[in-house]
């Protein structure tokens, strides 16, 4: 697979992946489907959100149990956290949890610092000071954030490792809403380094959502709720997959420039325009 143009190795964080398609955890109505899903997306990097009363599910399992941790890289992640307090707490929990199993992503964190319970929306101030505030003690910050480019510009100076703008709200499926905004998040961000990785996190809703975001230059796409409540989890994780694989190399094979009026694919010269004798 991995001959095919398009499959450049991927940095973040001081680590290297195959696999631009990160996955998440939760939602999945069974550990077992859960597992055949991360298998079938090919992802190397899954998220965990490290509150404690969701690393068990209702039957007693333990989520961690259920990941390989020699085949995946944890990304915790600090879901549900509306202040940097909590933020900062959840994140070294993460940390102390992954240090004991050996995983190498005890000194990442996904970073989010929600703003309301309705929208889920980041607090940008509290986004950088959280950031700061981590990087300062020695975490690898991928931070969640709006689409805004100047808030996602003010996260990358503060320190994170890589920034992460919403395609549209999270869990919400309505896929990249506002084109414009990612591609001047990527130009932003990118600028002076153009290897700073930019992944869009939250709110696909199928393959086409992934390769459009992919297809506008993204790094990667970070999903979860896409898979987990599709009617087949499985097959939509394949279908994900191909998505950010398809987009990626449409993006670096370079679409042909929109255009009002027709191109002819064949040339107008000799054209047949009167058969002799009729």
């Amino acid at each position: 697979m991995n001959a095919e143009p398009g499959h450049t190795p991927f940095s973040i964080a001081g680590r290297t992946f195959s696999s631009r398609l990160f996955v998440g955890t939760g939602k999945y109505r069974t550990l077992e489907l859960m597992q055949a899903s991360l298998a079938a997306s090919g992802c190397e990097v899954v998220t965990v959100a490290v509150r404690r009363e969701r690393l068990y599910n209702e039957q007693g399992q333990s989520l961690l149990d259920a990941l390989d941790l020699n085949r995946y890289t944890i990304l915790p992640n600090t879901a549900g956290c509306f202040s940097v307090e909590d933020a900062v707490r959840v994140s070294r929990l993460g940390r102390d949890l992954l240090e004991q199993l050996g995983n190498p992503g005890a000194d990442w964190v996904k970073l989010e610092v929600l703003g309301d319970r309705k929208t889920l929306l980041p607090d940008p101030a509290g986004t950088v000071e959280a950031t700061r505030i981590l990087v300062k003690e020695g975490f690898k910050v991928l931070a969640y954030t709006s689409d805004d480019p100047i808030a996602a510009l003010r996260i990358k100076e503060a320190g994170a490792a890589s920034v992460m703008p919403a395609g549209s709200p999270i869990g919400s499926g309505q896929g990249v809403l506002n084109r414009n905004n990612i591609i001047l998040c990527l130009e932003l961000l990118k600028q002076g380094d153009s290897s700073y990785p930019v992944i869009v996190d939250a709110g696909v809703g199928s393959a086409s959502d992934v390769a459009q975001a992919m297809e506008l230059g993204a790094d990667g796409v970070l999903l979860n709720t896409a898979i987990a409540h599709a009617k087949d989890p499985v097959m939509m994780a394949h279908a994900m997959r191909h998505g950010c694989e398809g987009g990626r190399q449409s993006y670096l094979a370079g679409r042909i420039p929109k255009k009002l009026y027709a191109t002819a694919s064949s040339p107008w010269e000799g054209v047949i325009s009167h058969i002799p004798g009729e």
